[in-house]
């Protein structure tokens, strides 16, 4: 399968679990709007997501993948299968512990996470009790991850890339049809919320499990010491853990900011994490699709390339997903900072959710989307490192991110408010991801090919073009009041957003770029 046939199948399938992680916010938002008990949840739902970023997605993946994409190609698939198996025993082991600790210290991790939900004692106990009850969810998410690894380096994406939206469906139904039954029973309705998070959970792992079966790679989970013991010994969980440590720091920077942000944020106006909430779920459409999609794919394959000792292919694919970044990141830039009020008042804009409400996440998104292009980039351009088992170094550069978030900070939200916390992280990415692109460049491992310099200003040309037409619409039409004609609302944005999109790319073909073409490269 070639890489943009596996880039656009992961892509499809992460449009579709956003498409349903939308439909699951439009619910959220309709329902309980922005209040104590949103706040409540959201913080409740970021701490095993923090957990599951530091120990899954972020420090485990990142050191997992490039040692098992460099045992199957130096050792064979037999060698690689008890790997899997030593690391999946270590692993579950660790998760029990994780949950059960996570458990008892809930009342310690929501007061860091947002002390400032206190202000609202019923908010801050539903908290603590929405945390006790979804932090398993974490166990069921590390699974997944090393799941997802094993797929993924068999270049078997679909599955894992499809998972995410069983979580969104479990939600959907836990908002749609138990939510109103909780009501009805005189328990408080955002509760059904947390139910959901843990069936979604258990069904992610549960559709796992037949694809490994079917490679034949089904992990082994040793119950007794002897089993244990071999785990710990063997050469390649070792090295897992040993790049796990560097990794561990750089995500927990990530995530200490995170932490900080939320913090902040619980102490700006009621409802102010919910409103930087639901703009961060917006951005994940343009990260996931573009990023995360390009991430999950070159991963195995740069991993590969530097096991073989080639590093003109190891380069080339760089490059390939710098230009995939730059041609769809830098209108989605342009999109979501001239049409985020459009976008918010379409989706959100029902029921519980105000005007008040919409004007507040219009200005959060637009902090993000300030440094959309850093935020897509860092995707392609960390793996880079990670595929040559160089952890380090992005861990030195998220500390001093970390740094710079937290300064821009305490310049922005005086100002600004919660549009304050998402800019600083914004402008922060596109930083983060210069430094990593430098760094690249300088060691010599990415080369760029000729041809970037005519490729950037084609795209800023049609970009331009793009801007021009959207300041047009957003002043032909006010998006509030439009609020009584939904299906109005809804059919004005689709065509605007069409014509956004034939704007953009007549524009860069007549600029001499021609996707296709491009594309197939």
């Amino acid at each position: 399968m070639s890489l943009l046939k596996s880039a656009s199948t992961v892509s499809l399938l992460t449009l579709l679990s956003r498409i349903t992680g939308l439909v699951r916010e439009l619910l959220v938002a309709s329902t309980f709007g922005a209040s104590a008990m949103t706040d409540a949840f959201n913080v409740a739902f970021r701490i095993p997501n923090l957990f599951r970023r530091l120990f899954a997605e972020g420090a485990f993946s990142q050191a997992f993948v490039p040692v098992l994409a460099a045992s199957k190609a130096q050792h064979g698939d037999e060698a690689t299968h008890q790997l899997i198996d030593h690391v999946a025993t270590l692993l579950a082991w660790t998760l029990l512990a994780t949950c059960v600790l996570g458990v008892l210290a809930a009342p310690l991790l929501v007061w860091v996470m947002a002390s400032g939900l206190k202000q609202n004692p019923q908010g801050y106990d539903a908290a603590v009790f929405m945390t006790r009850f979804m932090f398993p969810y974490i166990g069921f998410m590390s699974l997944v991850a090393l799941a997802a690894g094993v797929l993924n380096t068999w270049k078997r994406f679909a599955v894992s890339a499809a998972t995410p939206v069983l979580l969104n469906i479990a939600m959907i139904s836990a908002a749609w049809l138990l939510a109103p039954w909780f009501k009805s029973q005189g328990i408080e309705p955002i509760y059904a919320m947390g139910v959901g998070v843990v069936v979604g959970g258990m069904l992610q792992l549960g559709v796992q499990i037949p694809a490994l079966k079917r490679l034949g790679l089904l992990p082994h989970i040793a119950l007794n010491r002897e089993g244990i013991r071999a785990a710990i010994a063997d050469p390649g969980t070792r090295r897992i853990g040993k790049l796990m440590m560097p990794a561990l720091l750089g995500v927990s920077v990530a995530q200490i900011s995170l932490l900080i942000n939320t913090q902040i944020a619980s102490h700006l106006p009621t409802g102010s994490v919910s409103w930087l909430t639901y703009a961060d779920r917006l951005m994940e459409f343009p990260t996931a699709m573009l990023g995360v999609a390009l991430g999950v794919v070159l991963m195995p394959q740069l991993a590969a390339a530097r096991a073989a000792g080639d590093p003109a292919r190891y380069s080339a694919y760089l490059d390939w997903g710098l230009r995939i970044v730059v041609v769809l990141s830098v209108p989605s830039a342009i999109g979501l900072l001239l049409y985020a009020k459009p976008i918010v008042a379409v989706l959100y804009h029902n029921g519980a959710f105000s005007a008040a409400d919409v004007a507040q996440t219009t200005t959060a998104l637009m902090g993000y989307a300030a440094g959309l292009v850093g935020l897509v980039a860092i995707k392609v351009l960390a793996p880079g490192y990670y595929a040559n088992q160089d952890i380090k170094t992005p861990v030195r550069i998220a500390v001093l991110i970390l740094v710079l978030t937290q300064l821009m900070n305490m310049v922005l939200v005086p100002i600004f408010q919660v549009a304050g916390l998402s800019l600083s992280i914004g402008l922060a990415a596109m930083v983060n991801a210069a430094l990593l692109l430098t760094g690249l460049i300088r060691r010599g491992t990415f080369k760029p090919e000729p041809g970037w310099g005519r490729f950037l200003l084609q795209v800023l040309a049609g970009s331009a073009l793009l801007a021009v037409y959207l300041l047009w619409v957003l002043q032909s039409f006010d998006w509030i009041a439009l609020q009584s004609e939904s299906l109005k609302r809804v059919g004005l944005l689709a065509l605007t957003l069409g014509g956004a999109a034939l704007v953009y790319l007549g524009a860069v073909w007549a600029a001499g770029l021609n996707p296709r073409q491009f594309l197939r490269r």
